[in-house]
């Protein structure tokens, strides 16, 4: 029987930064990476149409590439679907991406807390609980961002990014209260993290930049049952490809996919 592999999930590039982690961890594994760069960005959509879209898409997902397990390395998904996912797919494992509000409520020093995320996230119920179940003591400061999901995208095909517009995105993050500053900014996309020098560079005062992947790829790595595979097998087995589900990824983007490792299949 073939190696099942372990499928990576986002709306763009931004689940590499999960990918990156993952390989660290499962360095034996084989993995499928799906850009659903047909549907991004996800804050353009209505939620109902976009929760029919992904259920959609990964019925046709699981039975192509059959998975042992789904990472869905994307907060928007992850707040709206993942309950669908589970429910509609019952014998499959889903590893979801949800902000990181527990782990900054029990960092924070000041007691002031930005969750930087798209819009979808922050209006989503699902963040709203996560701050009532774990962060009552912190003022956490909600900060929906229309741009930097696109603005990380072209960071990575081109090298470059404007730096003021990354200024102007993340300034809302930095709070100032009775002598306090915020000290965390969660990164609740994981495109985010991609452009975190960027942030340090034009943030006004130095914060902890919450990134989450390294506890997603943890997380998928503890659902997986070891195999007793080798490294020297992963040098047989089949290569880790990327899937566009526009099916016409460009030549910058070939080349990121490439430069992770990843071959993009004709």
């Amino acid at each position: 029987m073939a190696e099942q592999p372990i499928l990576m999930f986002d709306s763009g590039v931004g689940g590499l930064t999960v990918l990156r982690e993952a390989r660290v961890l499962m360095p034996d594994r084989r993995f499928i990476y799906v850009a659903d760069d047909a549907g991004f960005p996800y804050g353009a959509w209505e939620e109902p149409a976009l929760r029919a879209h992904i259920l959609d898409l990964f019925a046709s997902l699981l039975d192509r590439y059959q998975p042992e397990i789904s990472v869905i390395a994307c907060n928007t998904a992850s707040t709206l679907v993942i309950d669908d996912l589970r429910r509609r797919f019952p014998g499959h494992p889903f590893v979801g991406t949800v902000p990181a509000i527990k782990p900054a409520a029990e960092r924070t020093r000041s007691g002031l807390v930005s969750v930087l995320a798209t819009p979808g996230t922050v209006k989503r119920q699902y963040t709203r609980d996560l701050i009532h179940q774990w962060a009552t003591k912190c003022h956490v400061r909600l900060v929906g961002s229309e741009r930097l999901a696109s603005l990380s995208e072209i960071y990575m095909r081109d090298g470059f990014v404007d730096e003021e517009q990354v200024r102007a995105e993340i300034t809302p993050c930095f709070v100032e209260q009775d002598g306090k500053r915020t000290d965390i900014v969660v990164l609740a996309c994981t495109h985010y993290p991609f452009l975190a020098n960027r942030m340090r560079k034009t943030a006004p005062w130095p914060v902890d930049w919450l990134d989450p992947a390294e506890a997603i790829a943890r997380r998928a790595l503890s659902l997986l049952e070891s195999d007793g595979r080798s490294k020297q097998d992963a040098a047989v087995a089949e290569p880790d490809i990327a899937v566009f589900t526009s099916g016409k990824p460009d030549f910058a983007t070939r080349r990121l996919m490439q430069g992770f490792g990843l071959t993009v299949p004709v």
